[in-house]
């Protein structure tokens, strides 16, 4: 069996070496296109009596910056860049694999007419509203706290969803459906709540646009197999892969970004199997 692989490079001129028919699950979350610089500050507290911040039972405590992550998130032509990656996509999902895309409000229309057009209309099968309650609010207009993950598949006919493997939610009503579907719960819809990464969390890597596991995990049970092959080629602080590590499955990882190679090697330092190709220079 082939190691778990990370590579570092351009991930267009790696998907085309790749072979065809050969990953089960492709989940992608692109740049948005904000046309601004995303970054994360990461800070760390040390207990200091002449520090700036106030702690339990009064201790002082100072605050210290670790670092900062960052990339510039503007293309000139966002759908041009998208093209030929998404059509490598399609070559390389198996013919009952699927396409998971994650964007934003700003370009997720633009987004779905060009994969209608790769994969054929026919073949979207779900918008997934990802929807959070957490950050700034603006007082101008109503806040947006949601993404948006549009899934198609490659063969709209045959495609893996592992319905009853997908994690079960509470009703928001349990004394309407009775103590048996209560306690089971329900299978969620198109729109899932789900918190963002918590600033305290053992989660955060302090990437910036860092996805939850949870969201990860969700995706990958319903769309791939135990010991199936699933690729992130803008892999980002490699949550793909720590949710495949998790369930079993094999992953492909792709980035350009040093940051975030830095950030996947502290992230899977314990890991085994994981074979990496190619390093910032």
């Amino acid at each position: 069996m082939l190691p778990n692989r990370i590579y570092f490079g351009d991930n267009l001129s790696i998907l085309q070496t790749l072979p065809a028919e050969s990953v089960e699950l492709i989940y992608i979350d692109p740049p948005f296109n904000t046309g601004k610089t995303q970054a994360r500050t990461q800070i760390k507290t040390e207990r200091n009596q002449n520090g700036n911040r106030t702690g339990f039972a009064g201790q002082r405590y100072e605050t210290i910056k670790v670092g900062t992550q960052a990339y510039a998130d503007l293309f000139d032509d966002y759908l041009a860049f998208l093209e030929p990656r998404l059509v490598e996509a399609r070559r390389l999902l198996t013919p009952n694999g699927s396409l998971y895309f994650h964007i934003d409000y700003r370009e997720v229309h633009y987004c779905k007419v060009l994969l209608d057009g790769i994969f054929g209309r026919e073949s979207f099968l779900n918008e997934i509203i990802w929807a959070y309650d957490y950050g700034a609010r603006t007082r101008k207009k109503w806040p947006a706290k949601h993404d948006n993950i549009l899934w198609y598949a490659k063969n709209p006919l045959d495609y893996i969803y592992n319905v009853d493997d997908i994690d079960r939610i509470p009703y928001m009503a349990p004394g309407l459906v009775g103590p048996v579907k209560a306690e089971r719960g329900k299978l969620p819809t198109d729109t899932w709540w789900h918190t963002i990464v918590p600033t305290n969390s053992k989660e955060k890597t302090g990437y910036p646009t860092q996805k939850p596991l949870g969201i990860l995990r969700r995706i990958l049970r319903a769309s791939s197999n135990p010991g199936g092959t699933v690729m992130d080629f803008f892999a980002g602080s490699g949550t793909t892969g720590a949710a495949c590590l998790e369930l079993g499955r094999r992953f492909i990882l792709i980035d350009d970004n040093p940051q975030a190679l830095e950030v996947m090697h502290k992230r899977f330092d314990n890991a085994v199997e994981i074979e990496w190709i190619g390093t910032p220079a």
